[in-house]
């Protein structure tokens, strides 16, 4: 008999091959994206690129997981896959747009971060979760960017607040799991956020409104946490991730709203 729960289906092997189990980052990646839609306007090449990012995504995930795996042939046909088909949609957009080979600036050495972090053993450190935020960044002026009708001033604010939705948020769920004991990381991230409120008053009331959101979601979910731990109803990680679905369907709609 096994020892699983009952109700309980354990994920198919070749799905986890295939698919990471790293909700949070789908919003990592649609949040800048959207952004810079909106801070431009909507083209045909946002497409290619949006697909272009799940694909580099899948790929880094799952070479993540082949560095880490003790089987490491079963991770090697979906990385060859998510490799080849990124590879060439990224060519086809380098092509049609070489100025996004600045993004290589950013790209690069936070990709040698990010790997140095899968090797077997090593924590992942706040470093980490950073490097993982300011490559997503980049998707802010390229979307942006291949828009073709690429403003400044909108798509500087833009990829500001994305700078500043993408490290609040790993603050906050930071705060909530793996620095759920510590009363001054709880503090640092809800300063953070507090800080973010005086920046918004020079955007507008609904920003400011929106800051102010973010602000007590990073005191409340830690807080919870803490109260919570040990009793039959724990604050797990599908809460976090649905408070967090929450703000970034928030900031999308301020952006498109305000920008």
């Amino acid at each position: 008999m096994s020892g699983r729960p009952p109700g309980r289906i354990a994920p198919a092997p070749a799905a986890r091959e295939w698919m990471p189990h790293q909700h949070g980052a789908w919003a990592m990646l649609a949040v800048p994206f959207l952004l810079g839609v909106a801070a431009s306007r909507v083209g045909p090449w946002q497409a290619v690129l949006a697909v272009a990012a799940v694909l580099g995504y899948l790929a880094s995930a799952t070479g993540q997981a082949w560095l880490r795996a003790r089987r490491r042939d079963h991770y090697t046909v979906p990385l060859a896959v998510y490799g080849v088909v990124f590879s060439g949609l990224g060519l086809a957009l380098v092509v049609a747009f070489p100025a996004l080979l600045l993004a290589l600036f950013v790209l690069a050495p936070t990709t040698a971060m990010i790997v140095a972090g899968a090797k077997p053993g090593t924590r992942r450190d706040l470093a980490n979760s950073l490097a993982q935020a300011l490559q997503a960044l980049v998707l802010v002026p390229a979307a942006a960017w291949v828009s073709g009708a690429f403003d400044v001033p909108p798509v500087a604010v833009a990829t500001a607040v994305g700078a500043a939705y993408l490290l609040g948020t790993v603050l906050v769920v930071r705060s909530v799991l793996r620095e759920r004991n510590s009363p001054p990381f709880t503090a640092l991230s809800v300063g953070f956020h507090a800080v973010l409120i005086v920046p918004a008053l020079l955007l507008g009331a609904p920003w400011v409104v929106l800051a102010a959101l973010l602000t007590a979601r990073a005191w409340a979910l830690p807080t919870i946490a803490r109260r919570r731990l040990g009793t039959p109803r724990p604050l797990r990680a599908v809460h976090v991730g649905g408070v967090e679905a929450v703000a970034s369907v928030a900031v999308v709609v301020v952006a498109f709203l305000s920008l």
